[in-house]
């Protein structure tokens, strides 16, 4: 999870514990299959949101029974259709949603990829114009995820190209290529090291 998520969830979690608002968050990862699609997403925010609150954990538990208590598998609709039940509940706080590195849903050719169908159920719940929903998503800025997301969107910050985005990336690679910890870069020359930080801060491309 990003430093920027990491944040913004800190900042969430204290009105969540003065019962001023409920948090679901979720960070896809290309290197773990069950962090990549649009049922690991529902899933993760359907669990999360139904531990904080007794009517969402009805909601929950009317899937559960609609569907043999558990032996068969519901399918992904109708798991975004109970995501959206539980987000429409009157008189309820805030509802932050925090989603993190859409880009690295898999974005494969062909039929429907799992990133289309992520982006096509936040279209969905942003046309729920929910009040009281929060939506905070971080990606890279992935020509597709852009294109959609730009028609969603009230508020875009871009950190890809800033300054200080790119010193925190230099500051970390150094540290790391300076560590004593780091027994063979010990035995490089100061103008290797600095050469490592300057390529691989260049090619982190902002992140």
């Amino acid at each position: 999870m990003d430093s920027v998520s990491s944040t913004v969830i800190q900042d969430i979690e204290a009105m969540c514990e003065a019962r001023n608002a409920s948090m679901a968050y979720f960070y896809f990862d290309f290197r773990d299959a069950n962090k990549q699609g649009l049922r690991d997403l529902v899933a993760s925010l359907l669990t999360q949101l139904s531990a904080s609150s007794d009517r969402c954990c009805n909601i929950l538990s009317r899937l559960h029974k609609a569907h043999d208590k558990g032996r068969k598998q519901p399918s992904d609709s109708s798991l975004a259709e109970c995501l959206k039940n539980m987000l429409t509940l009157h008189n309820q706080p805030p509802i932050y949603l925090i989603i993190d590195a859409l880009d690295e849903s898999p974005n494969t050719s062909g039929i429907s990829s799992p990133r289309e169908m992520v982006l096509q159920l936040l279209k969905e719940l942003v046309d729920l114009s929910l009040q009281n929903l929060h939506i905070c998503i971080t990606s890279r800025p992935e020509f597709d995820i852009r294109n959609n997301l730009e028609l969603l969107t009230s508020l875009r910050v871009s950190l890809h190209e800033q300054s200080g985005q790119q010193q925190d990336i230099a500051d970390y690679v150094r540290s790391v290529v300076y560590s004593d910890s780091q027994q063979i870069m010990k035995r490089w020359r100061k103008e290797d090291k600095e050469l490592v930080v300057e390529t691989l801060s260049e090619r982190a491309d902002g992140m």
